[in-house]
């Protein structure tokens, strides 16, 4: 029994090499990313409860924003993974071009709609209970910091754009050393913009959101100048600007398969922010206790959220040189692996959970509300961890309706419903609506399961291309 259970799930020493190999720098970037926004969000929180309201506020247009920058990437990246797996760089190059082309739309469309309704979608976020003052300097201190992180947009789009190619190609040091020089330039420049040292002037949530926007830049510049000075290591780059031509039939099957991710991840991303929203007509209280809990979440969530990855490119590139038996063998090892490390992660993460919350200068209140969230959010982690590595499962074989399904029916189909019931028509404890919302997560673990497990997921998209 144990024999057959360590075949099917547990890989040999070169298995774990290869995967380790590969998800280390691109866990290690994504933490680097999350810990610049943690020490900018501490700082911005030593600040008091309004700024970091509105700052956090904010912040969840520009993670919408990022989500669907991701999903644009991810439908071109499925081709992506499958031609380098073929040996087929003139293919890469045109899903090259298709990123750059739909990040681009992306970034235009955004900053147009912050520009328009930056202020009503803070007001949204703002509990009507609060009082008056209080609301009036959340929304400045929140306009404030979306007028200048508007910037930030062009550098994120493009560097995921190149950062996504870069790591199909099996290099994923390049992104990881991109976002590591962030790390130095974002702390020094959050610690004199935002406090007026090192001779810098104090600009409070400005000073934050200028040390983002540069460091942003800072990390795109390191991919993009990497990958067109090693031409040889990225063959797709020759001749990538040389006119911006893309197949038609390509075109319309990255569209076909893309389009449903692309709206998966926007309205996956938006209906978090409406969750969100949700929790936030209880008090401004509950705003600052999620901003604190899913600050230290998401720097832990580093470790299956790039095993995902890894799966999507891993397992694509064998269906790409189809050999699908192969895949199935390597998902399952895959999604075994990504389990345990979510539940080691958050074995490691429920003790910091009464500590982190007092790095924050707010009230006592906020910071038991914050240490409660985290312990439930640790308690959810292996589940995050195992519906993750299904999607990037389903996603790598290019059923990208069925993971829309996956993701947006999940999330606004009963999440959002089950969040908006309990937070306006009960008078339940935050904590108790906080939870059974979040531990829903249990109903897609199942629905996971049964996608994964019925293979329909094994596909060559690229044999015919």
């Amino acid at each position: 029994m144990f024999s057959q259970f360590r075949k099917k799930f547990i890989g040999d020493r070169a298995f774990y090499r290869i995967v380790l190999s590969m998800v280390i720098p691109m866990i290690l970037q994504n933490l680097v990313t999350n810990f610049v926004s943690l020490i900018d969000n501490i700082m911005v929180g030593s600040m008091g409860t309004e700024p970091m309201s509105g700052v956090s506020i904010v912040n969840q247009f520009i993670f919408v924003f990022n989500v669907t920058v991701f999903g644009a990437v991810a439908g071109p990246s499925i081709f992506g993974a499958q031609f380098f797996g073929k040996g087929d760089h003139e293919g890469q190059k045109y899903t090259f071009r298709f990123r750059l082309l739909i990040c681009t739309a992306i970034i235009i469309a955004a900053a147009a709609v912050f520009e328009i309704f930056g202020s009503p979608l803070i007001k949204l976020f703002i509990s009507k209970e609060s009082d008056p003052q209080q609301a009036r300097e959340i929304l400045s201190y929140g306009m404030d910091y979306l007028r200048i992180m508007v910037f930030s947009l062009i550098p994120f789009a493009i560097g995921q754009a190149y950062s996504s190619i870069v790591r199909e190609c099996g290099e994923t040091r390049i992104p990881m050393a991109g976002a590591m020089s962030a790390v130095g330039v974002n702390v020094l420049l959050d610690y004199g913009l935002i406090f007026g040292k090192l001779g810098m002037p104090a600009l409070g949530v400005k000073g934050a959101a200028i040390a983002t926007v540069i460091a942003k830049t800072v990390e795109a510049l390191v991919v993009v100048v990497w990958a067109h000075t090693h031409p040889q290591r990225n063959k797709y780059i020759v001749g990538a600007f040389h006119g911006f031509r893309i197949p038609r039939r390509l075109t319309a099957d990255i569209i076909r398969r893309g389009t449903p991710l692309f709206i998966n991840e926007f309205l996956w991303s938006l209906g978090m922010s409406v969750v969100a929203q949700c929790y936030s007509v209880r008090s401004t209280e509950v705003v600052a206790a999620r901003n604190i809990s899913s600050t230290m979440t998401n720097l832990f969530s580093s470790v299956y959220l790039q095993m995902g990855a890894c799966i999507a490119i891993l397992v694509g590139a064998k269906l790409g040189a189809n050999k699908l038996k192969e895949a199935r063998d390597l998902d399952n090892k895959l999604l075994f692996f990504a389990v345990a490390a979510a539940a080691v992660v958050a074995v490691c993460m429920m003790p910091l959970a009464g500590l982190f919350p007092k790095l924050y200068n707010t009230e006592a209140s906020v910071r038991s509300l914050a240490a409660y969230m985290i312990i439930i959010q640790a308690l959810t982690m292996p589940m995050w961890g195992y519906t993750n590595a299904c999607y990037f499962t389903l996603r790598s074989g290019g059923k990208t309706g069925i993971t829309f399904l996956f993701d947006f029916g999940f999330t606004w189909l009963l999440m959002i419903p089950l969040a908006a019931v309990l937070s306006y028509f009960t008078s339940l404890d935050i904590r108790i609506v906080f939870a059974v919302v979040t531990f829903s997560e249990i109903v897609k673990v199942f629905i996971g399961y049964f996608m994964v497990r019925s293979n329909v997921w094994i596909n060559n998209i690229v044999d015919d291309i």
